[in-house]
């Protein structure tokens, strides 16, 4: 299926930009060794893909999923083959003290890519995921990115989320958090990030939704007030190696994205996406009429939908990768902005964030009211919108 034309775009966002520095990037990647943290993500792999294709001295690849990691090597043995220089796997959960054994017995490498990431709103939903989130995307950042330093690693890249511009939910929070503590760092080691938009059909998202319900013979439901910018997987790939490669010192990459040609809806996507399988979208009012008239409809070649307003928690209106008062470079790359940071951190409150965090899970006890309030200390202007909704109350 053409991802592409299902997102409302003909071409590829930074063709331009890798025609131009594809010789210098293939000659870095050439000469590196690198280590991609939560590698079998979909955006993992993509990086990875990327990576690999372009004859790496040395990569090794961590990733807590170890049946996802088994698709990674299948996927590049299929696709590229072999690479001369040394390509190891390993199923790890960074926080643990197997992964620390790994990095104390080898953990030289010029580049590490951070790509692990809790990155569903869903996840804010009880208090108990909501702190297994802050310690992924907060606390497994720092210390790798201290392991780094201390192995004199070149370069630390980790995904950010266009969601950490004026968060309005806890996951967006805790990535601009997790900014906070990789600014601090950057005076010790060179840093870059990116922001990005949705990347269609990875694991886990609406669209990936999609193609799951059709397996499975079941609805498809989609908010019809939504908007949201969407890159490919290959394209969050590229995006997240052009940063670790190029980007200076605190540099946080996004795409450049017209609002419109590049906004559009799930519900949007949905009837394109059904139209690609011969399937015309119908329209049911509740899930249960939904439910009740699958095998009817599929007969007639129309396929059960359930387009709704948005009423869940951490919903935003609207995305954007970057704030009035960021400073921006706009004219480095065709299709890629730059957001240019100084090392602007309060040192106070990042130890006392840690702290505070520290105490919650010693004495095994927090609401997620308290931690709501301690994302509000650290980030002032934290929109956190609380409807009392989740997704997991609807189909």
């Amino acid at each position: 299926m053409n991802i592409l034309k299902l997102i409302g775009r003909s071409s590829e966002i930074f063709e331009k930009d890798l025609l131009k520095y594809e010789y210098k990037l293939a000659a870095t990647v050439r000469k590196s060794s690198f280590l991609v943290i939560g590698g079998a993500g979909s955006i993992g792999q993509a990086v990875t893909k990327e990576i690999f294709k372009r004859n790496p001295q040395k990569l090794h690849i961590v990733d807590i999923s170890e049946n996802n990691m088994v698709e990674v090597v299948r996927d590049l043995r299929s696709s590229y083959g072999y690479i001369d220089g040394d390509f190891q796997t390993f199923a790890l959960d960074i926080g643990s003290l197997e992964y620390d054994a790994f990095i104390k017995a080898d953990g030289q490498f010029d580049y590490v890519l951070n790509l692990s990431a809790l990155k569903h709103v869903r996840s804010e939903k009880d208090p108990f995921t909501l702190m297994r989130m802050i310690d992924v995307n907060v606390f497994n950042t720092e210390k790798t990115l201290q392991q780094s330093i201390e192995k004199g690693t070149k370069k630390y890249f980790c995904v950010s989320t266009d969601k950490a511009a004026n968060p309005v939910n806890m996951m967006g929070a805790s990535k601009r958090i997790m900014e906070m503590y990789l600014m601090r760092k950057s005076e010790q080691i060179q840093i870059s990030t990116a922001r990005f938009a949705n990347v269609a059909f990875s694991d886990g998202s609406l669209l990936h939704g999609f193609n799951q319900r059709i397996l499975k013979k079941q609805p498809i439901v989609a908010p019809n007030d939504i908007k949201r910018y969407f890159v490919t997987p290959k394209e969050s790939g590229e995006l997240c190696l052009m940063s670790c490669i190029f980007g200076e010192n605190r540099d946080i990459f996004f795409p450049k994205l017209d609002e419109n040609l590049n906004l559009i809806s799930f519900a949007d996507i949905a009837v394109t996406y059904l139209a690609e399988l011969g399937f015309e979208p119908h329209l049911c009012v509740t899930e249960e009429e939904a439910r009740e008239n699958m095998d009817y409809l599929i007969a007639q070649k129309k396929w059960p939908c359930l387009f709704t307003g948005s009423d869940t928690t951490g919903e935003k209106d609207f995305e954007e990768f970057y704030t009035d008062h960021e400073v921006l470079d706009m004219n480095r790359f065709e299709n890629l902005g730059v957001i240019k940071n100084e090392a602007i951190y309060n040192d106070e409150k990042l130890e006392n964030f840690t702290c505070e965090i520290k105490t919650m899970k010693h004495n095994l006890s927090w609401t997620k009211e308290i931690i709501v309030e301690l994302f509000h200390d650290m980030i002032p202007n934290f929109g956190h919108k609380e409807t009392g909704k989740y997704l997991d109350s609807k189909m």
